[in-house]
């Protein structure tokens, strides 16, 4: 009994952990407007965040596994905590001084201790009670995850996008005293969100260093990377979350900025839900808010989509095929970007936004079909599938290098080859038997 209650414990603890880098990973996308003005950044420019952001886990996922493999898992979840806490300190210093290598060194800092926590948190989560249940425990955490990217756009609109930002030649016209007192403003807006994540994942980590965790048995496997690199649907699914993770970020990074070039404010503030919705988020009147907040507040939907649509997903897997509901899946967000590109106003917002409900179940159905019947190999093509993440280093600054070249909606065509990519892998794969938990 005292075993099933630290095993409880343990659990939503790093439940805790699923929802922290779920909801990190998206108030990231918060920053990139707000940056974008304060450095007067190109689209291009302002991706790059999401390249220092995703580029830790290419680097990092193989040497993370190698760490952890030195300290043990509790031990490396430790450090993945106080490496993140490092990242978010390193916040204020970078606001205060506006250099923007600064942001980028933070954000790489954040996502290498992401890294070792994704590489140590999943096998906890397995173990932590009877074989039978450790589907269902790993799929309620993931919940949580996405219950942390569904928040975290309200909490960046509140707290990060709510002020008016000045543009560089406002700053410059401002008195000695005037320009002093916007900037402490402006770095304040972003230090305070990111001094209190610190604090919160340093007292995680206290709690981790007395928490009862169970030893967990080091995976050992026959197989190498050179023998998984050889396995060819392996590689192809490698390709299909590198499409993935960047298509899902570049939509995700840009919406705030998509949904200001189609003017769409002026709207929000005419539709009575819309407007009761965005006033309640923000907590004010709508033009006591930047209209970057105004915006931002309907990203929520896109980040929680993928929530509900996790829960649909699962139970679609069990009846259908997997690469069936995963081409499927693919085909509607490719048509609802289509939809978006051809119209204008709501139809064109809501149609993008919808597109989140059907990223839900592209991660895992992907990656369990790249592993299926690859034996030996698992290990080694996990570890080649989460280095595939770095998609989301490479696809967001491309798209936004287009975007400054030929505008949003027909950069979008950018993206509906990435989703094209996945129907194809679904369609290759639709054959195979359904996955069982």
């Amino acid at each position: 009994m005292n075993q099933q209650k630290s095993y409880r414990s343990s659990f939503i603890l790093l439940t805790i952990l699923f929802f922290l880098w779920g909801f990190i990973t998206v108030l990231v996308d918060s920053l990139i407007p707000r940056l974008r003005e304060l450095f007067t950044l190109t689209y291009f420019q302002a991706g790059l965040v999401q390249f220092a952001f995703f580029g830790a886990y290419f680097l990092l996922s193989i040497p993370a596994s190698y760490i952890l493999s030195k300290i043990g898992y509790k031990k490396g979840i430790i450090l993945g905590l106080l490496t993140m806490a490092t990242g978010c300190l390193l916040f204020y210093p970078a606001a205060s001084y506006r250099v923007f290598g600064v942001f980028m060194l933070a954000y790489f800092i954040l996502a290498g201790g992401m890294t070792i926590l994704q590489v140590a948190a999943n096998p906890f989560v397995a173990v932590l009670g009877s074989e039978e249940g450790a589907s269902s425990r790993l799929n309620l955490s993931q919940a949580f995850n996405s219950l942390g990217t569904a928040i975290a756009p309200a909490v960046g609109a509140l707290f990060i996008l709510s002020d008016t930002i000045k543009t560089k030649d406002e700053i410059a016209a401002l008195a000695k005293n005037a320009k002093d007192t916007y900037l402490a403003s402006e770095a304040a807006a972003v230090q305070m969100p990111f001094l209190g994540l610190a604090l919160f994942i340093g007292l995680i980590a206290v709690i981790f260093l007395f928490a009862k965790l169970p030893k967990m048995m080091n995976e050992t496997s026959t197989g190498t990377y050179a023998e998984a690199i050889k396995n060819k649907n392996l590689m192809l699914g490698v390709l299909g979350i590198f499409f993935y993770v960047g298509a899902e970020v570049a939509i995700g990074s840009y919406l705030v900025n998509y949904f200001l070039d189609m003017n769409l404010v002026g709207v929000i503030k005419e539709t009575g839900f819309m407007k009761s919705f965005a006033e309640g988020v923000l907590n004010s009147g709508l033009t006591d808010n930047d209209n970057k907040a105004i915006v931002g507040v309907f990203v929520t939907f896109y980040w929680s989509g993928a929530m509900i649509g996790r829960f649909v997903g699962s139970y679609l897997t069990r009846i259908m095929k997997p690469g069936k509901v995963l081409g499927i899946f693919a085909s509607v967000a490719i048509l609802l970007i289509l939809i978006s590109i051809s119209t204008t106003g709501l139809v064109s917002m809501w149609s993008i936004l919808a597109v989140g409900l059907f990223n839900s179940i592209m991660f895992p159905t992907i990656f369990t079909i790249s592993i299926d019947g690859i034996g030996d190999l698992k290990p080694k093509g996990s570890g080649l599938l989460c280095m595939a993440i770095v998609g989301g280093a490479f696809i967001p600054p491309l798209y936004g290098y287009l975007t400054d070249h030929i505008g949003f909606k027909t950069a979008l065509f950018f993206i509906i080859i990435c989703y094209g990519y996945i129907l194809w892998f679904g369609y290759r794969n639709s054959k195979k038997a359904i996955i069982t938990n």
